[in-house]
């Protein structure tokens, strides 16, 4: 059991994960898991279970303009049970496939390119 919500633990397609991020869409998936391929991380990707699935089927609300918002959401883990991905960014410990420091914009898919010129808390 994690101590925080930071650090989550789960069985991925029957293998023992470091939960990386849940409830991804599929481009956000395949980004993170290039990512921490690249840096030797042996990662796992299943569909996730949605909850509440027949209530939501069951509700008069629901219409065929709602099938776009419900798409399917992937989660990632990686075997490495010590993988934090707080830790991994901040402590510099990832880099891009060109050899830079992951930053936290380039980790949120906020910029295209990793520039650890200028230190997070000064944007």
């Amino acid at each position: 059991m994690a101590i925080n919500k930071n650090h989550e633990f789960g069985d991925l397609d029957g293998v023992k994960c470091s939960i990386v991020e849940k409830d991804i869409p599929i481009d956000r998936a395949h980004f993170l898991k290039n990512l921490l391929d690249a840096n030797g991380y042996k990662t796992v990707l299943i569909k996730a279970v949605a909850p509440n699935t027949a209530k939501a089927a069951n509700t008069e609300t629901s219409t065929e303009s709602d099938l776009p918002a419900k798409a399917e959401k992937f989660t990632l883990g990686v075997t490495d049970l010590s993988f934090n991905a707080v830790n991994a960014v901040f402590g510099r410990l990832l880099r891009t496939s060109s050899g830079k420091v992951v930053t936290l914009s380039f980790w949120n898919q906020e910029d295209s390119f990793s520039d650890d010129s200028i230190p997070y808390f000064s944007k």
